[in-house]
């Protein structure tokens, strides 16, 4: 029995069929209670940097820093998806691709709280 042949969309159904993944993901991800607290993180950060007076060009560093956090814990919750998929059993394998995606979230809060403590101590201490 051969399965059917894929057929890939292209154009605007191409736009809308990414789309509709994107949302999925997008949701998928929200069920993370890591992602809903770095999604609160983000708020919290956003308003503090406003009530500083950062610049727009200051928010928008932050809001690109964090947009780059959504998408490693988005990939990191996939790296976890698949290996709890392929391999339900404990394996040292598996444990070292969850620790891999774990420290890569971990360098980007890095990043993100690094950032926002040097736009904060600009604003607050040497203005």
């Amino acid at each position: 029995m051969t399965k059917p042949a894929v057929t890939k969309e292209t154009g605007l159904r191409h736009f809308i069929a990414a789309a509709s993944y994107s949302w999925a993901g997008f949701l998928r991800v929200l069920k993370e209670a890591a992602f809903r607290q770095e999604l609160g993180f983000f708020v919290v950060s956003i308003a503090a940097l406003a009530l500083v007076g950062a610049t727009a060009g200051e928010i928008v560093v932050a809001v690109l820093l964090f947009l780059g956090l959504f998408s490693m814990e988005a990939m990191n919750t996939a790296v976890e998806e698949v290996i709890d998929r392929i391999s339900p059993e404990i394996s040292i394998v598996g444990k070292h691709a969850k620790d891999l995606g774990s420290f890569a979230v971990t360098c980007m809060i890095a990043a993100c709280c690094l950032y926002l403590g040097f736009i904060f101590g600009k604003h607050l201490f040497f203005s």
